[in-house]
C-alpha cells in the first residue's frame, strides 16, 4: 500500500532552499557528507516531527508539532536532514544535520512502503527516552499537523533505539505504550533502609 507523505508548508520547503542555495549555510553546518556532496542535492519526504512531552501512567499525553524534518538527497541516498521550525513570523530554516537518525529514518520508510495498510508517516519524538520513531498514523488525509497516536497506529522505533526496545521493527501503540509507560514513569523514591 502506498505511504502517504503529507505536503509540507511551502515556507518550510522554501526556507530549506535557501539555506541548500547559502554557502555559508551549506559550510557552516556539521554535516561533512552534505558538504562533500558531489552532485545536485535536493530536499525530498517531509515528515512533520511532533513531540511527546509526557507519558502518563494513563498513557499517552498530546503531541505537539515542533516542525518538518525534510532528509536532504544526493544521488541514490539521504546524506543529512533538515529541520524546520515554527517562529513568529512563520516556518524558517532551523538547522542541517546528519548521524545514524537519517538512514534510520530512510530504512524504515523503506520498510513502510511494504505494509498492507495506508498509513501517513510522521516522526514521534519522545524527549524522556530519547527515542525518535517513525510513527505510522492511520488517518491518511489530514495534514500531519494534528493528533495524537492511535491504539492500533504503528510506531517503528529509529536506531539508536533505546535497550530493550528493537529498532526497525513495528509496534502498535497499545502494545509499545506499556513499555514506554514503564520506562518514563519514575520511580518512587525510598526511605532510609534503617
Amino acid at each position: 500500500m502506498p505511504l502517504h507523505v503529507p505536503p509540507a508548508p511551502a515556507p518550510a520547503l522554501r526556507s530549506v532552499l535557501t539555506a541548500l542555495g547559502s554557502p555559508t549555510a551549506v559550510r557552516e553546518a556539521r554535516t561533512p557528507s552534505l558538504r562533500a556532496a558531489q552532485g545536485p542535492v535536493t530536499p525530498e519526504l517531509p515528515l512533520p516531527v511532533h513531540v511527546l512531552d509526557r507519558i502518563t501512567a494513563q498513557g499517552l499525553s498530546a503531541t505537539r508539532l515542533a516542525g518538518w524534518r525534510f532528509l536532504i538527497r544526493c544521488g541514490d541516498r539521504a546524506v543529512a536532514a533538515a529541520d524546520t521550525m515554527l517562529t513568529p513570523d512563520g516556518w524558517a530554516f532551523s538547522h542541517f544535520f546528519e548521524g545514524p537518525y537519517v538512514t534510520s529514518t530512510e530504512r524504515a520508510l523503506q520498510q513502510a512502503e511494504g505494509l498492507q495498510q495506508s498509513y501517513q508517516a510522521r516522526l514521534l519524538s519522545v524527549p524522556g527516552l530519547y527515542m525518535l520513531t517513525l510513527w505510522l498514523h492511520g488517518e491518511c488525509t489530514g495534514d500531519g499537523t494534528e493528533g495524537h497516536p492511535a491504539a492500533t497506529d504503528l510506531l517503528v522505533p529509529l536506531a539508536p533505539a533505546p535497550p530493550g526496545i528493537s529498532a526497525h521493527r513495528p509496534f502498535r501503540v497499545a502494545e509499545l505504550l506499556p513499555v514506554l509507560t514503564h520506562r518514563a514513569t519514575p520511580l518512587p523514591l525510598l526511605g532510609s533502609p534503617a
